[in-house]
């Protein structure tokens, strides 16, 4: 078994300040009263389970929606970076409760600009994942948002000449598939008009992973199962080097992925904090797989 790796860390990964100033803020609100979060403050279970060792609860939206909550007046609620849909905000604030809202700036600019467009008479198209809760919040501020997950489903929109529209995207789309989108709007449809909302930080990220893949032998992407700026991370890298591996902790490595090679690249996701990345580049240094 090796014990020289050398390992390169993405020059930028882990935690963005979006998920640092939720998880920063929901360790030192201190309440007499109960706090809750709004769905998984970030998407990494060790996270999650830290804060519910200090009486931090989860509540799904589903549950504040239908009424099958807990939370009463005066308890407090995170809302975490995604944001939540606007039914949930109206409840929370009828409920008179504290509300931390730590949505992302750039979620929040999203919306912002969502509301402006359609009140200059755009109809507007999202580019994301329907099913993830930053779309399902920012679209719900619309009056009639269409959306679309890829570049084969915008293919597939009418748009209509006599119409504007406006084009908004995920803040953690593949900063390629962005590109392709924006190319072809440009290129066909005069009459549309494509936003920059892809998070900053995410685009950082994911060119950086794309640097570091081509330079190692293997790469390593830390991260939630269900994040989705982790699983982006990890298909470009893929695509780029075959030997290219998601994993949530030091638990899930398998010594047998650098026998052919020594040069390890490490990237994280942004809830995947410093702690996890360090264990497991100790166990890499320290030639062993347990711990």
């Amino acid at each position: 078994m090796k014990s020289s790796f050398i390992l390169k860390r993405a020059e930028k990964m882990g935690f963005c300040f979006g998920v640092k100033e939720a998880v920063d803020l929901a360790k030192t609100i201190k309440s007499d009263q109960k706090i809750y979060m709004l769905g998984m403050l970030v998407h990494n279970e060790q996270v999650i389970e830290k804060l519910n060792s200090k009486g931090i609860k989860v509540v799904t939206e589903e549950e504040v929606l239908e009424g099958r909550d807990e939370i009463c007046q005066g308890d407090s609620v995170i809302i975490r970076a995604h944001g939540t849909i606007k039914n949930i905000y109206e409840i929370l604030n009828q409920k008179n409760v504290i509300i931390y809202d730590v949505a992302c700036v750039f979620v929040k600019r999203s919306r912002e600009e969502l509301l402006k467009h359609e009140k200059d008479g755009y109809k507007i198209v999202f580019i994301g994942d329907e099913f993830h809760p930053e779309v399902r919040g920012i679209v719900s501020f619309g009056n009639d948002v269409k959306i679309v997950k890829d570049i084969e489903e915008l293919k597939k929109i009418t748009f209509n000449k006599s119409e504007k529209y406006y084009i908004l995207a995920q803040t953690t789309l593949n900063k390629n598939l962005y590109r392709e989108m924006a190319k072809y709007i440009g290129n066909n449809f005069k009459n549309c008009k494509v936003g920059n909302t892809i998070c900053g930080a995410t685009f950082e990220r994911q060119k950086a992973v794309e640097k570091l893949s081509t330079e190692v032998d293997v790469m390593l992407i830390i991260g939630g199962k269900n994040s989705s700026n982790t699983k982006k991370l990890y298909n470009i890298s893929k695509e780029l080097n075959g030997k290219s591996y998601m994993i949530q902790t030091h638990k899930d490595l398998d010594f047998d992925w650098f026998e052919k090679g020594n040069k390890i690249g490490i990237t994280a996701g942004a809830s995947t904090p410093d702690e996890i990345v360090e264990k497991i580049e100790s166990i890499l240094l320290g030639g062993r797989c347990n711990g």
